[in-house]
């Protein structure tokens, strides 16, 4: 299976016109296009934790959703699993991870406010990780192979999980995220690490020479 740790942002853009004194007032749901990516400096800068759930913060959350499932349409062999706000642009340590990311057609989501890891556990395994912020590139990361997680829900009651294996990996990518941190950022002196996925969905190497070490995209 191919891991793609989504990372998305998804804002509904407002716009006004006035016109013969009358104002009018549209909004666009937000897609896969208003996804930012390297080398946005933004996504290097640290996110700030969110205070009150206001609903700026609830349409943070429902936009992020709505470029994820938007992505999803554009991709043949990816799915979207999890977005950081920071990846639509919006510097607020949210996270949001979809419910069964085996199945495509489910487009239900968690919402993780604040979202910190406070504890890691078990052995470093190395696996593939993607990110809709760094297009056409995949690595082998080393992650934990179980985290802790606390967070609050949009309700703003905190809560915890433990995550093992694929889920306990996207959580340590998408606080990353939070942190200004991107996947490459772990495997950078890794020649052998770097992957693309080819038109039949099989990855293959890249050159890193060529394609990643002096790249003004990913650096």
């Amino acid at each position: 299976m191919i891991i793609v740790i989504l990372n998305f942002y998804g804002v509904k853009i407002k716009s006004w016109l006035l016109t013969d004194a009358i104002l009018t007032y549209t909004i666009r749901n937000m897609t896969k296009d208003d996804i930012i990516d390297l080398p946005n400096p933004h996504l290097r800068h640290k996110s700030k934790r969110v205070g009150l759930i206001t609903d700026e913060i609830k349409q943070i959350v429902q936009d992020m959703q709505d470029a994820t499932i938007s992505w999803d349409q554009s991709r043949d062999h990816e799915v979207g699993v999890a977005l950081a706000a920071v990846q639509i642009d919006r510097l607020y340590k949210i996270v949001v991870v979809r419910n069964n990311y085996d199945n495509k057609e489910d487009q239900t989501f968690t919402v993780f406010i604040n979202p910190q890891i406070t504890k890691r556990e078990g052995e470093i395994v190395e696996d593939f990780e993607g990110c809709l912020s760094v297009p056409n590139v995949y690595g082998k990361v080393p992650r934990h192979k179980k985290v802790k997680v606390k967070a609050r829900d949009l309700q703003g009651k905190e809560f915890r999980v433990t995550a093992e294996d694929f889920l306990a990996r996207i959580f340590q990518h998408e606080v990353d995220h939070c942190e200004g941190i991107v996947f490459i950022d772990h495997i950078k002196d890794k020649p052998e690490a770097f992957f693309r996925l080819n038109d039949e969905g099989k990855l293959e190497p890249l050159d890193y020479a060529q394609d990643i070490r002096d790249s003004r995209l990913l650096w």
